[in-house]
């Protein structure tokens, strides 16, 4: 019996500000679990602290709201506990390129079969607009009165140097492609990040839907081949860059890798199934807990 598109969506309304981008990456992620005919109940979508990271709580899949940039190692965890679950995360530029970033590297190497969707507006939005690490060079914000003195992290060319398989990017502006990139990304096996420029309309007034609108295209329409990872890097090198080129930022898949193994096709201990599934080898658990009184 197919899952409809109503079965995603939770009694929670989102709250996030009128017209922020976060709305479209919702709706096409509702689409995308849609698309695919993945049950809600085997789904798990797990969050770090932001706005973007309150999207567990509208979709009626399981989820686990985590603390700051923890998402990554708690969808880690919970893939390993049952790798037959789709598990997807979900953040933003503060919480998974700043004080999650070392978890961004360390998963993407092992290659896990998770989808870590990236709400990128290029600014701290939950404390009220602060540079965050996407912030462009010269952006005056809160913390940077006179303007960013920093390049910003560059996530595409980060997640292909680290060893992720599929590395897209996707706008908020641009359903279709969103959309696309997403059932793609959860489709793939292996580590997908999906970098998603998400403009935050209440504290980014530099970074908009008509600035990205001038400057977006989807790189696979001109040719671009996702599968030759020299080209793949090239094209995430367009932007951000340290020349601070700005004309064209290129969306869509940027790198897409198959044959790959995952972290879970390597370790061993998934020859006898789940680890959820498997018996723990313990005759009388209530004996070794008293070791614990």
């Amino acid at each position: 019996m197919a899952v409809e598109l109503q079965q995603y969506k939770s009694e929670v309304k989102p709250d996030w500000c009128p017209g922020c981008g976060d709305f479209a990456v919702l709706t096409a992620l509702t689409k995308a679990l849609q698309v695919l005919q993945l049950p809600p109940w085997q789904v798990l979508i797990v969050s770090g602290i932001g706005c973007s990271s309150n999207l567990p709580g509208f979709l009626a899949t399981y989820g686990f709201h985590g603390i700051h940039g923890r998402a990554l190692p708690v969808a880690t965890g919970a893939k390993l506990a049952n790798p037959e679950i789709t598990v997807i995360a979900s953040g933003g530029d503060g919480d998974g390129y700043g004080i999650g970033a070392g978890h961004f590297v360390h998963t993407m190497r092992r290659n896990l079969d998770i989808t870590y969707v990236v709400m990128n507006n290029e600014i701290y939005g939950l404390t009220t607009g602060q540079a965050s690490p996407t912030s462009e060079r010269e952006h005056k914000t809160k913390s940077t009165p006179q303007g960013v003195i920093e390049n910003p992290i560059n996530p595409l060319a980060l997640a292909i140097a680290a060893g992720a398989t599929f590395v897209a990017r996707g706008f908020s502006g641009d359903m279709k492609t969103l959309t696309d990139i997403t059932v793609r990304g959860i489709k793939h096996k292996g580590f997908s990040l999906l970098d998603v420029m998400s403009p935050c309309v209440t504290y980014n007034k530099i970074n908009t839907y008509d600035w990205f609108r001038q400057r977006v295209y989807v790189a696979e329409k001109e040719g671009h081949n996702p599968k030759d990872l020299h080209a793949a890097f090239a094209k995430a090198m367009e932007w951000p860059n340290l020349d601070m080129k700005r004309d064209r930022i290129p969306t869509g898949v940027i790198y897409e890798a198959e044959g790959y193994p995952t972290y879970e096709d390597l370790e061993p201990a998934y020859g006898h199934g789940p680890p959820l599934k498997q018996k723990l080898g313990i005759d009388n658990p209530d004996e070794i807990l008293k070791e614990f009184y």
